[in-house]
């Protein structure tokens, strides 16, 4: 019998530390319900935002668009951009919906996620992600983006605004 490190295709078994650990229940922007563990087996770079947003976001939005343009197209099957909102009041499915297609990034391999606010704040500490909401519509926060390999493990961070896209894309090609 082979063991899951000598099968090609195998992914290996999450350690202590993956995030596919993680109990809490998202919706996606079709309103399907999903656990994290639910993207095992697939390489995710994710990035925590929210729709509304007019200053941050709609750069890390972009970078995660630079970041797709430079994954190997071998690799894109194996691999999900991942956006998780901190304003899961507002965000609602419709509106990942929308906010996905209004940018061209809805579909595979894009994935946005939303979940009660005691999941988004356990995922936000998880990345160490600080996020305050300064007005009901307005949010101070990180802005990191995270890569996970198909075992959940965390792999690399990037912090700020215009990160280096070419770094994250080659960290995501070179992972089996």
């Amino acid at each position: 019998m082979l063991s899951a490190c000598t099968k090609k295709d195998a992914v290996p078994q999450p350690s202590a530390g993956s995030i596919f650990h993680l109990s809490s229940e998202w919706q996606n922007q079709d309103g399907e319900h999903l656990r994290l563990s639910d993207l095992k087996g697939k390489n995710l770079v994710v990035v925590m935002i929210f729709t509304s947003c007019q200053t941050a976001c709609p750069i890390l939005v972009a970078d995660m668009k630079k970041i797709h343009k430079k994954i190997d197209r071998s690799k894109l099957k194996d691999t999900r951009l991942v956006l998780i909102s901190i304003d899961p009041a507002n965000d609602t499915p419709e509106i990942l919906k929308k906010f996905a297609e209004q940018r061209g990034i809805y579909g595979e391999p894009w994935v946005f996620l939303r979940s009660d606010d005691a999941a988004t704040r356990e995922f936000a500490n998880v990345l160490a992600v600080k996020y305050k909401q300064i007005s009901p519509i307005e949010f101070s926060h990180s802005n990191i983006i995270t890569v996970f390999d198909r075992s959940g493990e965390m792999i690399r961070q990037e912090e700020g605004a215009g990160i280096n896209a070419d770094a994250v894309a080659q960290t995501v090609n070179q992972l089996p």
